[in-house]
């Protein structure tokens, strides 16, 4: 293993290392997590309750040294309960800021669904610009900095849905299952031992070197060309010989989904031990990066065609480009 001092690939097979003490399967939850920090974008994860989100989270930051904050979103939430307020002292006779929970390099927004449109937009200048006006100052959050928000799908009862101009700021939305039978019985099994203590692997400075190290991970102009036409084929499938689709979709990803299919395979290739990007380091994150991109139409409500349905066709549709990569 890489020694921290010297952070690398190997170092962030530590951290999973360290990580999987506590959590059971989760494998690919755990690796677009490390994605995500490596690639500074934020993650949506949508799944029943009681199967860890929070649990890996929380593991996560242990390991990486770094901040943690959880907020459970209800509907009376106010943005102040987010980003902070100004807070009058009566001795002094000042206000006084009182930053809020989003001052973290991790923050969970747990059931982010729940909460209104006004918390909700609260959340969207700190993701894209990581930072928060509070009256007339400007406050930089710390860094690195990730949000990760759970939606629960099997409640409709007082929640809200997330604005679409919202839910692209989320680099990837990933799907979390029930676990099989083999880790259910390995779950319950820690469930009655004594908890195993995560050991801190690196500190916040360190993963942000790891992130410089991850942008200098080579990206042929060919793979850029492939994330674009993939995008571009969710708005017009029609190009990609896929016609019947076109009733399905309302609205086609948005150019944040080919920049983020650039930025989460140039990382995940880096998590895989290269200095370079291959074709499948995007393909094995393109239903993260666009399913919550698409926004369907009724008829595929009615039909029952998903969009993971329709981006499994798109994928097979398009040819894989082929890498010249001898000088590497």
């Amino acid at each position: 293993m890489s020694n921290p001092a010297t952070p690398g690939p190997g170092t962030v097979e530590q951290v999973l290392y360290e990580v999987k003490k506590v959590i059971v399967g989760q494998d690919a939850l755990l690796e677009r997590l490390m994605v995500a920090l490596l690639a500074r974008g934020h993650i949506l994860v949508e799944g029943v309750p009681g199967l860890a989100k929070t649990l890996a989270v929380r593991s996560l930051a242990e390991a990486v040294g770094g901040q943690f904050h959880r907020v459970q979103f209800t509907p009376d939430l106010v943005p102040a309960d987010i980003v902070g307020t100004r807070v009058y002292h009566q001795h002094s006779g000042e206000f006084q800021v009182s930053l809020g929970p989003v001052f973290t390099n991790l923050l969970l927004a747990d059931e982010i669904n729940r909460a209104p449109a006004k918390v909700q937009s609260a959340l969207l200048e700190v993701m894209q610009e990581h930072q928060v006006t509070i009256g007339r100052e400007t406050y930089k959050v710390p860094e690195p900095f990730l949000v990760l928000a759970t939606q629960n799908p099997i409640e409709n009862e007082g929640t809200y849905a997330l604005p679409e101009a919202q839910v692209d700021r989320f680099m990837m939305k990933v799907l979390v299952g029930y676990p099989s039978p083999t880790e259910e019985f390995v779950i319950v099994e820690r469930a009655v031992q004594a908890t195993a203590a995560i050991q801190k692997v690196i500190d916040p400075e360190q993963l942000i070197a790891l992130q410089a190290q991850a942008d200098r991970v080579y990206v042929d102009p060919s793979l850029i060309e492939y994330s674009v036409r993939l995008t571009n084929a969710t708005r017009e499938p029609a190009l990609v010989g896929l016609g019947d689709l076109a009733r399905y979709v309302t609205f086609g990803a948005s150019p944040r989904a080919s920049i983020n299919l650039v930025l989460a395979g140039r990382a995940l290739a880096f998590l895989r031990g290269r200095d370079y990007a291959l074709p499948q380091d995007l393909i094995d994150l393109a239903p993260d990066i666009l399913r919550h991109r698409l926004v369907l139409s009724y008829e595929a409500l009615a039909d029952e065609v998903s969009a993971d349905a329709i981006l499994d066709r798109v994928l097979a549709s398009l040819p894989v480009p082929e890498l010249a990569l001898q000088g590497r």
